[in-house]
C-alpha cells in the first residue's frame, strides 16, 4: 500500500513554522515572566518605601494622627505586638493579605511597665521577628505578601510590604504598606494581547516566506524530475537533465546525475554491442555446423568430421568465453585461495613451442587460480598468434603501486614477444570485447576478439591491472601486476 505523498515544500514549511512557533513560545513566555518579576519587584520597593516612611514616623514617636498614612490613596496598617490594629488609612473599606483585616483602629495599648515582664516581652517579640531591635530602631528585614484592600468604594490587588519597628513608648510595631499592581496587570496583559495577535500574524508570514523559498529552491528539482520522468518514457538516454547555476548541492544533484546517465547510456550500448557480436560470432560456427550436417544427411560421404569438430570446440570455447564475462559483469567475487604464479606461468607454457619462462620463486597472490589460468593461457594464445618466433614470460616480485607505501608487494606477469607490436592509439581499444585490429585475418586464426577483455576484467576483478607496451625490440609486452598475497 503506497503511503500519501507529502511533499519536501510543505514539510519544510511546516517544519520552519513550528520551529518558530516554539522559539516564540518560549521567548513570549520568557519576556511575560521577566516583566511580570520585574513590575511585582518595582511595586515591593514602592510599598517598602512607604512603610518605611510611617516606620520612620512612628521611630521618632510621632502620633498616629501625623503620619502619612493616606498618600496616594494606598492602604497602610499599623499593628501592635499583640496584632491589634492601632492605625489604618482613613478611606480603608476592606483589606487582605496582611494577615489583620480590621480596618478601624482600636485603643491603643497602654505604655510598657520596665522591669523583667518587658525583657521577657523582648524576649518573645524578638522570637516572633527574628531580628532584635533597640527603641526607636527600624527592623531591615521586610516580608512582602499580595492581598487585595478597597479604599473609597474602589477595590485593587495590592502587593504590601511588611517593615517592624521598636518605638520607646508603644513597643514594637509593624507597618504594612501596599502598592497598587495595576500597571502590572496591565502591562502584563497588554504585552500578553499583543503576543497573541502577533505571534500568529508572525508564524503565517514566516510559513509564507519559507513555502515560496522552498519552492524557488526546490524549482530545479521539479525541473530534474520532470526530465527524468520523460526519459523513462521515452527511453533515450541521451537525454540529459537541466544543471541549475546555481553552485549549491541542487547543481551537484543534477550533475551526478547526467554523470549516471552517461554511465548507464554507456553501460546499455555497451551490452547492446555484446549482444549483437555475440550474437553474430555465434551465428558462422552454427551455421557452418548445420550445413556441414545437413551435407552429411543427404551425403553421408561428404561428411567432413574434422571441421565440423572444429565448429563445435570454437562453439564451446565461444560459450565458455560468453558465460565467464556474464559472471564477471554480475560482480562475481574470485576465490581467495593462495595461486602461485610462477608455478602457473610454468604449467601454462608447457607444450607451448617458442615459449620460454623466466620465474622467482614463491611469487604468490590471492584469488582465482582458474581465472587466472585463463588469463595467462589468454595472453599466451595472443603472443603465439603475433610472435615472429618467440614468446618469453616472467614472474617477478615488485614494489608497484601495490607494494611501496603499504599494501605489500606487487606479483608482475610479463609475457612479451617479439612481433610488431600494439600501435599507441590502440593499445586500450584492444581489451574491448569482440574487437580484433587486423581486419584481414580469418575468424578461425584471430579468434572472436574476447581473450583479452577476459585478461583484463579477470584483473580488475583481483584488484589488479593488465596494461600493455612495447619491447624494446619492437614487440608487444603484456603486464599483468596482482596484489601479493
Amino acid at each position: 500500500m503506497s503511503r500519501p505523498f507529502a511533499s519536501v515544500r510543505a514539510r519544510a514549511t511546516l517544519a520552519a513554522t513550528l520551529v518558530v512557533a516554539v522559539a516564540l513560545v518560549a521567548a513570549g513566555t520568557a519576556v511575560l515572566l521577566s516583566l511580570r518579576s520585574n513590575l511585582l519587584g518595582e511595586a515591593g520597593t514602592q510599598a517598602e518605601r512607604s512603610a518605611r516612611e510611617v516606620a520612620t514616623g512612628l521611630a521618632f514617636a510621632k502620633p498616629y494622627d501625623d503620619l502619612p498614612l493616606d498618600v496616594d490613596d494606598r492602604p497602610v496598617q499599623v499593628v501592635d505586638e499583640e496584632g491589634r490594629l492601632v492605625a489604618a488609612s482613613e478611606d480603608l473599606e476592606r483589606i487582605s493579605g496582611t494577615g489583620v483585616d480590621a480596618v478601624k483602629p482600636q485603643p491603643a495599648a497602654t505604655a510598657r511597665d520596665g522591669g523583667d515582664d518587658d525583657d521577657d516581652d523582648a524576649a518573645d517579640d524578638d522570637d516572633d521577628h527574628g531580628e532584635s531591635l533597640e527603641p526607636g530602631e527600624i527592623g531591615a528585614r521586610t516580608t512582602v505578601s499580595d492581598g487585595s484592600a478597597t479604599i473609597d468604594g474602589d477595590t485593587e490587588d495590592y502587593r504590601f510590604a511588611a517593615v517592624p519597628v521598636e518605638t520607646e513608648d508603644r513597643g514594637r510595631l509593624t507597618v504594612y504598606a501596599g502598592a497598587p499592581l495595576s500597571a502590572e496587570h496591565g502591562a502584563v496583559n497588554t504585552a500578553l494581547t499583543v503576543m497573541l495577535i502577533g505571534f500568529p500574524v508572525l508564524l503565517a508570514v514566516v510559513a509564507w516566506v519559507t513555502w515560496l523559498v522552498t519552492r524557488r529552491a526546490l524549482r530545479p528539482v521539479e525541473g530534474i524530475r520532470r526530465e527524468m520522468a520523460a526519459i523513462t518514457a521515452s527511453e533515450d538516454l541521451a537525454r540529459r537533465v537541466p544543471v541549475p547555476d546555481t553552485h549549491d548541492e541542487v547543481a551537484r544533484l543534477a550533475s551526478t546525475t547526467n554523470e549516471t546517465l552517461t554511465a548507464l547510456e554507456s553501460s546499455v550500448e555497451r551490452q547492446r554491442r555484446f549482444v549483437a557480436d555475440a550474437s553474430h560470432e555465434l551465428r558462422s560456427p552454427i551455421a557452418s555446423l548445420r550445413t556441414q550436417l545437413e551435407v552429411a544427411a543427404a551425403h553421408p560421404e561428404l561428411l567432413d568430421l574434422g571441421g565440423a569438430v572444429e565448429d563445435t570446440v570454437r562453439l564451446q570455447r565461444l560459450a565458455a568465453d560468453l558465460l565467464l564475462l556474464a559472471r564477471l559483469d554480475a560482480g562475481e567475487r574470485p576465490a581467495d585461495a593462495r595461486v602461485d604464479l610462477a608455478a602457473l606461468a610454468r604449467e601454462a607454457a608447457e607444450g607451448r613451442r617458442g615459449v620460454r619462462v623466466r620465474a622467482e620463486e614463491d611469487v604468490t597472490v590471492a584469488g582465482s587460480r582458474g581465472q587466472l589460468e585463463r588469463v595467462l593461457a589468454n595472453l599466451l594464445d595472443n603472443a603465439q598468434r603475433h610472435a615472429r618466433s618467440a614468446v618469453e614470460v616472467s614472474v617477478r616480485r615488485d614494489e608497484g603501486p601495490h607494494g611501496a607505501g603499504g599494501g605489500g608487494q606487487t606479483a608482475v606477469v610479463a609475457v612479451a614477444d617479439d612481433g610488431e607490436g600494439v600501435p599507441a592509439a590502440d593499445r586500450e581499444r584492444i581489451f574491448e570485447r569482440f574487437v580484433r585490429l587486423d581486419a584481414a585475418r580469418s575468424r578461425d586464426d584471430g579468434g572472436a576478439g574476447l581473450g583479452l577483455a577476459i585478461a583484463r576484467d579477470v584483473a580488475l576483478r583481483h584488484g589488479g591491472t593488465l596494461t600493455v607496451r612495447d619491447t624494446p625490440a619492437g614487440g608487444a609486452l603484456f603486464e599483468l601486476r596482482l596484489p601479493g598475497a
